[in-house]
């Protein structure tokens, strides 16, 4: 079944953050979709193309760790900082953008303090990737 290609303004969730965040393609592809720049499996780094998603609840990122050992227990959201050191998976394999495979809305990318990064809505309407 034929899914969203994202672009640049699409809305991302993060599973241990607080807030939506909006993906940041940069238009080194030259490809546009639907008007903004079409998104690939390495457009992933963090406060480039992932930004924060408000603050952070994981007790495996080490801010939260030390801030809730400070409180005695108690978990205590701290600012997130995205670190995301691999490409989305699995991306439209069918279909290339520059030498990659396209970003489409099912992918996901992992955060390295266990976040699972999602796309809520990938800012295309028309443009599936089979």
């Amino acid at each position: 079944m034929p899914v969203p290609e994202v672009t640049h303004g699409a809305m991302l969730m993060c599973s241990f953050g607080a807030a939506p965040s909006s993906l940041v393609v940069l238009p080194v592809n030259r490809v546009l979709v639907e008007g903004p720049p079409g998104a690939n499996i390495n457009d992933h780094v963090p406060m480039v193309n992932i930004m924060p998603f408000g603050v952070c609840m994981t007790p495996s990122n080490p801010a939260v760790a030390a801030a809730t050992t400070a409180a005695l227990g108690v978990l205590t959201p701290m600012p997130c900082i995205p670190v995301t050191p691999s490409p989305w998976t699995p991306g439209g394999v069918t279909v290339n953008l520059g030498p990659v495979p396209v970003l489409d809305q099912p992918s996901v990318c992992m955060c390295t303090w266990g976040g699972v990064i999602t796309i809520a809505f990938a800012a295309t309407t028309h443009t599936l990737v089979p």
